[in-house]
């Protein structure tokens, strides 16, 4: 007896460190996705940007750790009431979260602000001062972002009425792109954008291989993001999260290329590009609770639906030089709303989470919750996001001048180029020759 007695307690113990195992694994899958939005977003901005844009992920990643530290992660998942939390602040008072070291656990979660704090910042490329970027920083990780988590994530009203949002797609991407999306229309479009009628003109990234290298780097990340959540690897949950993230992810980029090119005669890369990461936001909210068949349509309609949002919001006049509006956000509230559609029975039944979804008799129930957390989620950081941004458009001022946009944010918020070496003589005249070189050439 006491034999037996020890040996299950030793393989309970092996089982607890290997969830802890693969928890810590998956955290620095997330964190790693940092160097993905680096590459993606300075690959798809402009050469004379392309230092301040990398480096400024660095920065954002600083201050969003501190803040969580200090105050956001208590919101999140600190005791307080349905709107939020009010202790845990430093992770004081705070020993576990669901079993799972409150160290081990504030690490994972941590990841997770940052992606959404990476993905709010692609409404601010190209023209958005420094200085702004570190307020907004601090304020949307103590302030806006933990509400949301805690509403969904911490125990809050939605987490009462069931809301399924396993790893983020309302949580991490929907709060990220509505400030994305708030944050482009108060800054106005980039010089050159549009013609006085208003018609778009093409700004291009000035390396589509970092856009691509990029986007697989999020791509990897997201087995963490999702696979990870299950935060443990008993069950064996994580592989049919992971199969599904996959699935979905393939058939968004497939199905994105392929409407780009229907559309407009061309197979374009960066629609692509943008319909993979589509694919990997819809399946977010869903990775868990839905089939893989599902998985698969869910990932296919995140791919078409993001490709024509882009496209409509630009001849709206948006300049949205990330497509945060249309990645993150549309693509995030179809894989939430998805939920509503197609969660399966036994998978609701192994997450314990909400209920079964319309095509499997549930009725419009799950998809009511569903639809409810979209707008409050968009509501709420739309408002609170616009109050930051008037509140430093009125005092310090949001948008570098015309001037400095012109010469690029390397040389005007930092002092050098992030390619000096190409950017002599002339860094405004890609046409631009040398005179050394002409000599030679005669």
């Amino acid at each position: 007896m006491p034999q037996s007695a020890w040996a299950a307690e030793s393989v309970e113990q092996v089982a607890k460190s290997t969830d802890y195992l693969w928890i810590i694994i998956s955290a620095i899958l997330v964190i790693f996705m940092q160097p993905g939005f680096a590459l993606l977003e300075a690959g798809s901005t402009r050469m004379k940007n392309a230092g301040h844009v990398a480096g400024k992920t660095i920065l954002a990643f600083g201050l969003c750790s501190l803040v969580f530290w200090a105050v956001g992660f208590g919101v999140t998942f600190g005791e307080g009431n349905a709107f939020a939390g009010l202790s845990g602040f430093l992770l004081n008072g705070i020993n576990e979260v669901g079993g799972v070291p409150v160290e081990l656990f504030f690490l994972f979660q941590l990841a997770f602000a940052g992606v959404s704090l990476a993905v709010a910042f692609g409404g601010f490329a190209e023209r958005a001062k420094l200085s702004v970027y570190l307020i907004f920083s601090i304020l949307f990780i103590a302030l806006i972002y933990p509400v949301i988590g805690h509403w969904i994530w911490g125990g809050g009203w939605l987490a009462e009425h069931g809301k399924q949002d396993f790893a983020g797609s309302t949580v991490v991407h929907l709060t990220g792109a509505t400030a994305a999306f708030i944050a482009t229309m108060m800054l106005k479009p980039r010089l050159g954008k549009f013609n006085a009628n208003g018609k778009p003109n093409l700004i291009p990234g000035h390396n589509q291989v970092y856009t691509v290298l990029g986007v697989f780097v999020l791509w990897v990340g997201w087995f963490g993001f999702n696979a990870g959540s299950t935060l443990t690897v008993g069950t064996g949950l994580f592989s049919h999260v992971a199969i599904t993230t996959q699935l979905a992810t393939a058939a968004a980029a497939v199905f994105a290329l392929l409407a780009s090119w229907i559309y407009s005669g061309k197979a374009d890369i960066t629609s692509m590009l943008n319909g993979t990461l589509a694919g990997l936001v819809a399946i977010t909210a869903s990775c868990a609770f839905v089939e893989i068949w599902a998985a698969v349509l869910i990932g296919a309609i995140a791919g078409v639906l993001t490709y024509f949002t882009a496209i409509y919001l630009e001849r709206k006049g948006i300049d949205d030089p990330i497509y945060a509006a249309s990645v993150h956000g549309m693509a995030g509230v179809w894989g939430t709303l998805a939920n509503g559609f197609f969660a399966s029975p036994r998978l609701v039944e192994t997450v314990g989470v909400g209920r079964e979804g319309l095509i499997y008799g549930g009725g419009f129930h799950q998809l009511g919750v569903q639809a409810i957390g979209v707008l409050a989620c968009f509501v709420y950081v739309a408002v609170a996001t616009y109050i930051v941004i008037a509140s430093l458009k009125a005092t310090i001022g949001i948008r570098v001048s015309e001037e400095e946009e012109i010469l690029g944010l390397d040389i005007s918020e930092h002092g050098v180029y992030g390619y000096p070496e190409h950017l002599q003589e002339s860094s405004l005249d890609p046409f631009h020759v040398p005179s050394s070189q002409l000599k030679n050439s005669v």
